[in-house]
C-alpha cells in the first residue's frame, strides 16, 4: 500500500467555452434613409431652398456640392408618384405650372458595417498545486497548448476536447452591423449596446449603393430609378435596417426568438477577453470535458508504502466436469503482521487450464480474505492438475506459496438432451379451443391455397397433366377447361353464320366462276367455240323473258328438266340434283333468296340447252 507522505492539491477550473470571429470594417450605412417631397411650381435640379425647400442640393465642409443630391422634378396629376392638382388655366398662366420635388436624405442614426471572418474556439484552465507552502500555478487555453510553472514544479499540457462542438454557428456569409458612437469611419469602441446588433446576410446590402431596396442605397440609385415619377412614394428604399429592426421587435412581443438581432439568440456575447473592435464572440452552451496531462516534478515528494507479511490457509477445488462446467478455486489468505497493508494473490495450474488475472486486496492485520479463481479445462477428458497459489505482499515479492491438486470428470455426450422433447398435447377447455381454431386455419390456408393456385407453381408446364391433378389445380382446369371449349364453340359459331347465309355469296362465287367453269372446260370441244357464242346470247335472251314472265318460266323450268334428265348422262344428271338441292335449301331463306334461285334456275335452262344444241350438232355431222 503506496501513498504520498504530503500529497499534493491539485485544483482545476475551465472557463465557459466561446467561439470567437475576426471582424473586418466595410462602411457606414444610415439606419432609415427617407423620402422627402415638395409642392411647388418652378422645380429645377438647382432651385434654391425657397423652391425645393429640403430637396435643395448638399454641399460638403468646404461648400462643394455633393453629387447626385440634386431633386427629381416630377410633373402634377393624379396618377403620379404623390398625386397633386394642377390648378386652374389662371393658376399656370400667373403662378407656372404645378410640379413636385423628391429627394432622399438620411437623417438619425448610422450603422457600422463589419465583415465576419476566421472564427475559433475559446476558452482557458487554470490549474493550481499546492504542496506544502508552495503553490503552483498555469492557465492553458487553444492558443497555447503548453505551460509550464515558473518554479518548473507543474506542467500542463492540453490534449484537446473528447468531442468536437457542433453548436458553433458560421458568419462567413453575415455581416454584422453595429450602432456607430462617433465619427464616421473606423470605429474606437464597439459599444455595449447589444439590443441594436444585428447579423443579416451580404445579399441584402450594396456596397457600391448602386441597388435599390437595399441596406447602404445611394442618392444616385434613387435619383436614377427608371420610372421614377411613376413608381410609388418610398420606391427603392425599402428593405433597410429600420425594417428588420422592426420585424425583431414584433417577434420579441409575441415571446419569439428574433430573426436578426444578436441579442436574444445568443449568450455571453463580447466577453472575451481583450475584447477590441477587430474581434466578435458568443457563448457556447455546449458542456464538453477537456483532457489535460499534468505533470509533477518527483524531486521533492516521498512515497509512503505499508508492508506486512501474509499467509494462504486453504485452498479448495470441487471436481467438476470438463468442458460443460467450470471449477472455482477459493482461496483463504491471512494478514499475520501488525499492519494494514495491501497484497496481490496469483493463482496458476501447470498445464491444462486457461491462465487467470491477478487479484489485488487490502487486508487489515490479522484479518482474513477469500478469493476466488474460476478454472477452465482445455481438454474433455478426466484428468488430473497441479496447481500454485503465490501472495505477494505491496512489495511485490513472495510472502507464501500453497500447492494444490484437483482432478476432473470426462465429459458426457447426451445427443438426446439437444433434441426438443415432442410437445404434449394440451388437455382442457383451452385445449379443446385451441385445436379447433389450429383445424380452422389449416382449412383456411388450404382453401386459400386451392383458390389461389399457390402450390400449383410446383408444376413445370401448362401440359404437366399428372401435377396438376395431383395438386387439383383450380386456375389450370378452368383454362384447359376454356382450351377445350374453344373449339366447339368455333364450329357452331360457323354453323350459325352458314344458317345466317353469311357465306351465301361465297358459295355463289364458287359454283359461278370455279365450279361451272370446271364442267364446261370438261363437255365443251375447242371446235365449238363459236356455238358456245351463240349459246351465250341465247341464254341472255331467255334470261330476259323468264324476268318478264315469272310464272311462265318456273313451268318451263320444269319442262327443261325434264327433256334434260332423257337428253343427259348420269355424271350430268347428279351434277343438276346436286344444284337443285342447294337450291331448295335457300327457298326459305327470303325473296332475296328466292331471286338468286329462279336466276340459277335460268343458268340451268341455258346449260341444259346448250347440251341439247351439242346433240343435235353432232346427231347432224353423223348423218
Amino acid at each position: 500500500m503506496q501513498t504520498l507522505r504530503i500529497p499534493p492539491v491539485i485544483t482545476v477550473n475551465k472557463s465557459a467555452a466561446y467561439a470567437l470571429y475576426e471582424l473586418l470594417y466595410i462602411r457606414d450605412v444610415a439606419y432609415k434613409p427617407q423620402e422627402y417631397h415638395v409642392k411647388t411650381r418652378k422645380c429645377e435640379p438647382d432651385a434654391g431652398g425657397d423652391i425645393v425647400k429640403t430637396c435643395e442640393r448638399l454641399r460638403d465642409e468646404n461648400g462643394h456640392i455633393i453629387e447626385h443630391t440634386q431633386p427629381t422634378c416630377c410633373p402634377c396629376g393624379p396618377q403620379r408618384r404623390v398625386p397633386s392638382s394642377c390648378g386652374n388655366f389662371f393658376d399656370k398662366l400667373m403662378k407656372g405650372k404645378a410640379n413636385t420635388a423628391h429627394c432622399v436624405r438620411y437623417p438619425g442614426d448610422w450603422f457600422h458595417v463589419f465583415g465576419i471572418g476566421r472564427q475559433s474556439l475559446g476558452f482557458s484552465v487554470r490549474v493550481e498545486v499546492k504542496t506544502r507552502s508552495t503553490v503552483s500555478e498555469v492557465i492553458v487555453g487553444p492558443q497555447n497548448r503548453t505551460v509550464t510553472s515558473k518554479d518548473n514544479f507543474l506542467r500542463v499540457n492540453l490534449i484537446g476536447d473528447f468531442v468536437g462542438y457542433s453548436s458553433v454557428p458560421s458568419f462567413e456569409d453575415f455581416y454584422l452591423v453595429i450602432p456607430r458612437q462617433g465619427e464616421p469611419g473606423q470605429p474606437q469602441d464597439l459599444g455595449r449596446n447589444f439590443s441594436m446588433w444585428m447579423l443579416l446576410e451580404r445579399v441584402r446590402f450594396t456596397l457600391d449603393g448602386f441597388e435599390c431596396n437595399k441596406i447602404g442605397v445611394s442618392y444616385e440609385a434613387f435619383n436614377r430609378q427608371p420610372n421614377f415619377c411613376s413608381s410609388p412614394f418610398w420606391s427603392c428604399l425599402h428593405n433597410q435596417l429600420w425594417n428588420y429592426r422592426d420585424a425583431d421587435r414584433h417577434r420579441i412581443d409575441r415571446n419569439q426568438i428574433p430573426l436578426y438581432g444578436v441579442e436574444g439568440r445568443f449568450e455571453r456575447i463580447n466577453q472575451h477577453p481583450n475584447a477590441g473592435t477587430h474581434s466578435f464572440s458568443i457563448g457556447i452552451t455546449e458542456v464538453l470535458n477537456t483532457n489535460l496531462l499534468i505533470e509533477l516534478s518527483a524531486d521533492d515528494i516521498e512515497y509512503v508504502y505499508q508492508r506486512s507479511d501474509g499467509k494462504i490457509l486453504n485452498v479448495t477445488i470441487p471436481t467438476f466436469e470438463a468442458l460443460t462446467q467450470f471449477g472455482v478455486a477459493t482461496i483463504t489468505a491471512q494478514n499475520t503482521g501488525k499492519v494494514e497493508a495491501s497484497y496481490s494473490l496469483t493463482f496458476g495450474c501447470s498445464k491444462g487450464v486457461s491462465l487467470m488475472e491477478e487479484q489485488f486486496f487490502i487486508m487489515k492485520p490479522n484479518e482474513l480474505a477469500d478469493r476466488s479463481f474460476k478454472l477452465y479445462p482445455t481438454t474433455d477428458q478426466a484428468a488430473k492438475y497441479v496447481c500454485a497459489a503465490i501472495l505477494k505482499d505491496s512489495n511485490f515479492k513472495e510472502v507464501d506459496r500453497a500447492e494444490c491438486h484437483f482432478s476432473t470428470t470426462a465429459t458426457i455426450l447426451d445427443n438426446g438432451s439437444q433434441i426438443t422433447p415432442p410437445q404434449q398435447p394440451k388437455t382442457g377447455r383451452h385445449g379443446f379451443l385451441e385445436s379447433i381454431e389450429s383445424i380452422g386455419i389449416k382449412l383456411w390456408e388450404g382453401l386459400v391455397d386451392f383458390i389461389t393456385g399457390r402450390i400449383c407453381r410446383k408444376c413445370v408446364s401448362f401440359f404437366d397433366f399428372s401435377c396438376h391433378i395431383q395438386y387439383i389445380c383450380m386456375s389450370w382446369m378452368v383454362m384447359f377447361g376454356l382450351l377445350l371449349a374453344i373449339f366447339p364453340m368455333v364450329l357452331v359459331l360457323l354453323w350459325l353464320l352458314h344458317q345466317k347465309g353469311l357465306f351465301d355469296p361465297l358459295y355463289d362465287w364458287w359454283e359461278g366462276h370455279v365450279w361451272v367453269h370446271k364442267r364446261r372446260i370438261r363437255h365443251v370441244p375447242r371446235h365449238d367455240t363459236i356455238h358456245h357464242r351463240h349459246h351465250h346470247k341465247h341464254a341472255n335472251r331467255r334470261h330476259e323473258l323468264r324476268a318478264r314472265h315469272h310464272k311462265h318460266d318456273a313451268h318451263s323450268q320444269r319442262s327443261t328438266h325434264q327433256g334434260h334428265r332423257h337428253n343427259h348422262s348420269r355424271r350430268d344428271t347428279d351434277y343438276y340434283l346436286h344444284h337443285v338441292h342447294r337450291d331448295n335449301s335457300k327457298h326459305k331463306r327470303g325473296k332475296k333468296s328466292r331471286f338468286k334461285q329462279q336466276v340459277y334456275m335460268g343458268g340451268i335452262e341455258d346449260y341444259t340447252e346448250h347440251h341439247r344444241h351439242r346433240k343435235e350438232k353432232h346427231y347432224t355431222r353423223t348423218i
